[in-house]
């Protein structure tokens, strides 16, 4: 599959089979991860590979019970989750050097959506979590000192095509030279 036909077919999942994901495949997809860039290439972010019923129901109970994900944590067959350090990425001497502060969610998101895409490749779904108990979540996985939780990822085989969600057009999303500019005219 081609770069931009995944950017477009991917969509978030929230309901899968329980078929079990070849180890050649997660291998690659945790491959397009171990590729993805960060700051001065501090490669902060770790991933902890979920196959576990009993790990993936003791992170699903980190989900509030309204979480749209919370289906997808047990039925999925694996879930990634991502820790990063901090104090590393966009930092020198453990301070931050920009005014965006300490960058391992910026590092870990662009991992994460390297992951989103290389899956969507084998025909495999996914949902990006960000809203859990981060605390209740490293104590599960056991993420050490100085790493925080970013993130849980569902991979799987998806049961129903997920609908595509409505897009804003670029003409409200994108500008030339200044905000508020429009780039495409007319």
């Amino acid at each position: 599959m081609e770069l931009l036909k995944a950017i477009r077919d991917r969509r978030s999942v929230r309901h899968y089979r329980s078929d079990n994901i070849p180890d050649e495949i997660l291998i690659e997809i945790l491959e397009a991860a171990r590729r993805a860039p960060s700051w001065a290439n501090t490669q902060v972010c770790r991933y902890i590979v979920v196959k576990e019923a009993r790990v993936k129901e003791a992170l699903q109970d980190c989900l509030g019970p309204q979480n749209p994900a919370r289906a997808a944590m047990v039925e999925a067959p694996v879930v990634i989750c991502a820790a990063a350090q901090r104090n590393v990425s966009g930092c020198r001497n453990g301070a931050p050097v920009t005014n965006k502060g300490d960058w391992f969610m910026f590092d870990a998101g662009i991992a994460l959506e390297h992951i989103a895409l290389a899956a969507c490749n084998f025909g495999l779904g996914t949902v990006h979590v960000g809203s859990f108990d981060a605390g209740k979540a490293e104590q599960v996985l056991g993420i050490p000192e100085g790493y925080s939780i970013t993130e849980m990822m569902p991979v799987g085989y998806f049961d129903e095509v997920p609908r595509e969600t409505p897009r804003k057009p670029l003409s409200e999303t994108t500008y030339l030279d200044r905000f508020g500019e429009p780039l495409l005219k007319g």
